[in-house]
């Protein structure tokens, strides 16, 4: 069984894979100074509460420097195979077409993988986490860059954070887009605000790639926000779990 680890600034994000098919998957918060110890008693209780067997491999990315070496020390000792972390070098089998290849981070990387594997290309890949990612693959597989945003937690943290007199709530739709009150004026301000985002960028991309691509979300909070957008086609919440599955196998001889 291959392991395959998304580590965010916010969220990790856990997958098991059996062949092609995820048969398990977890998720906890990203705490940047864990040590190896910390992360193995993590891990290694998660898989053991659900009577897992052996894990053959592990496939890794990560956009937080500090702990993934604590966390690929633990990857070495849990697994009795291969270690795979997606940087620099590795073999993606995707021409990366921007000014500085090295500036991809590792999750747009495998979102970008995924999306070509799962559904083709064109595509258009948005990634709700800490930030609102946008991956463009071209029709011919290659990956073009994207888009950078500030995630719905953070802009609205900002927003509490920088007025006395408004407070955290909940990401649920209001009662209608005219807020009653103060919460649900913060609540439409948030959430369609944020699809409106979505959908202004994702039209500006499209316009760009002059084609229709497949249009694809992910992430943690993709649940919450796509509902109110006009713009995107499917939900694949562990999309970047899959691109790790296919890195590995891109990358091991022998693991497919």
């Amino acid at each position: 069984m291959l392991l395959t680890i998304d580590m965010g600034n916010t969220q990790t994000v856990l997958g098991v894979f059996e062949g092609h098919e995820m048969v398990r998957h977890w998720r906890f918060s990203t705490v940047r100074d864990r040590t190896a110890d910390e992360y193995m008693l993590l891990l290694r209780g998660l898989m053991d509460l659900d009577g897992l067997p052996v894990i053959s491999g592990v496939a890794i990315s990560s956009v937080v420097p500090a702990a993934t070496r604590p966390l690929t020390t633990v990857a070495e000792r849990l697994a009795e195979g291969p270690v795979v972390i997606v940087g620099p070098g590795l073999k993606t089998g995707m021409p990366i077409l921007i000014d500085n290849p090295r500036e991809v981070g590792a999750d747009r990387v495998a979102n970008a993988i995924a999306a070509l594997d799962r559904y083709g290309a064109p595509a258009i890949v948005v990634d709700f986490g800490t930030s609102t990612n946008f991956d463009v693959v071209s029709r011919d597989g290659a990956y073009l860059g994207g888009v950078i945003a500030p995630g719905l937690e953070v802009s609205t943290d900002a927003l509490i954070g920088r007025t006395a007199a408004l407070r955290t709530v909940e990401f649920t739709a209001p009662r209608s887009a005219i807020g009653k009150g103060t919460v649900e004026a913060i609540k439409s301000g948030a959430l369609y605000g944020h699809a409106g985002l979505v959908d202004g960028i994702m039209e500006r991309l499209v316009g760009e790639l002059g084609e229709e691509p497949h249009r694809v979300a992910t992430g943690g909070l993709a649940p919450t926000i796509v509902p109110h957008c006009r713009s995107v086609d499917v939900v694949d919440e562990y999309l970047t779990l899959h691109g790790l599955r296919v890195l590995f196998e891109r990358n091991v001889e022998g693991s497919t």
